[in-house]
């Protein structure tokens, strides 16, 4: 078993290959992974089928390795970013480069499961549906520094037309926000599996259909992540921070991952903590032990998101 570690940019990729301990630098393209392919068959010959490559998702970026990946039956092994990060620091190294990242990649293959090494697969509708949340973050995205700009727009007493003309922007905006999740819905309903996993996420109280679309996304962007690890991708996990030996900071949320996942769950949280009477009396057992209302608001986020993740997996409702 050989493992070739690739380190994804948007433009290029690092390679490391191990045999003759070679690095490369190639274009995130079609073209450049047909010469890495043949290049790795002249290098491995009767061993090329024992290759694995390792890289980690990185949304769009990687979407293009992945399905060269699927065309070609090439085993891959994915550490989700949180798995990559602590191998690096296992292995004490602290250096940070694309040539070193892929090196690191390519050792990290120690750390794989056997089911977590197999040939990718992809379903050309649940690709669509990832570009599609891509899309939307975008959206959001501009709407939001557009709703910014516009703020201070008006604190600065600017013209009508410009502060109008801004507006219109966001509405429209807006608009296409809209347009979209309604497409996304489309898109859930068509695929069987899909479908069932949504209306399993969306069947906790205080849910909503954006939230179950965003959450939906990120249960099948990490497929082999588990409940923990789903958690900390989210960017909801508790971290400590500490100075020195003896003085211990705050308990906050490590906010990795997306926003965007985090900020699905506040109003169903806040919805499940007056209307959900398990939810409820779970965020009161932690208030009566004097956490902070934030603290619990997002413990209640990651209780949901838990439920969520289960559900998804059992294909199964709330039975709350």
């Amino acid at each position: 078993m050989y493992s070739i570690g690739l380190d994804i940019g948007k433009s290029s990729i690092a390679v490391h290959i191990p045999k003759n301990s070679l690095d490369l630098e190639i274009e995130n393209s079609a073209k450049a992974l047909k010469s890495l392919y043949a290049k790795l068959k002249k290098i491995y010959k009767k061993e090329f089928e024992k290759l694995i490559w390792v890289f980690e998702s990185t949304g769009s970026y990687s979407s293009l390795l992945n399905r060269f990946c699927a065309d070609k039956k090439i085993s891959i092994f994915m550490p989700n970013p949180k798995q990559a990060r602590g191998f690096a620091k296992a292995i004490a190294q602290r250096n940070k480069s694309d040539k070193i990242d892929a090196r690191v990649l390519s050792q990290s293959i120690v750390i794989a499961k056997e089911d977590e090494i197999k040939v990718p697969t992809v379903d050309p509708l649940v690709e669509h549906f990832k570009e599609m949340i891509g899309y939307y973050r975008l959206l959001v995205k501009q709407a939001n520094q557009l709703k910014n700009h516009q703020e201070a727009l008006a604190a600065k007493r600017a013209s009508k037309t410009i502060i109008n003309s801004v507006k219109k922007q966001i509405k429209a905006l807006l608009k296409e926000q809209k347009a979209l999740i309604e497409e996304m819905l489309k898109a859930i309903q068509q695929d069987n599996v899909l479908s069932k996993k949504y209306h399993a996420i969306i069947s906790i109280p205080g849910i909503g259909e954006l939230t179950a679309i965003v959450l939906l996304h990120l249960f099948i962007r990490y497929p082999d992540a588990n409940q923990r690890q789903i958690v900390s991708l989210s960017g909801l996990d508790p971290i400590i921070r500490e100075s020195g030996t003896s003085v211990r900071g705050k308990v906050k949320i490590s906010k990795a991952g997306d926003r965007i996942y985090r900020a699905s769950l506040f109003m169903p949280a806040m919805v499940a903590i007056q209307h959900n009477k398990k939810i409820k009396a779970y965020y009161e057992r932690l208030k009566e032990k004097g956490k902070h209302t934030t603290v619990a608001q997002v413990a209640v986020m990651r209780k949901l998101l838990v439920i969520a993740y289960l559900l998804y997996k059992s294909e199964e409702v709330y039975r709350g």
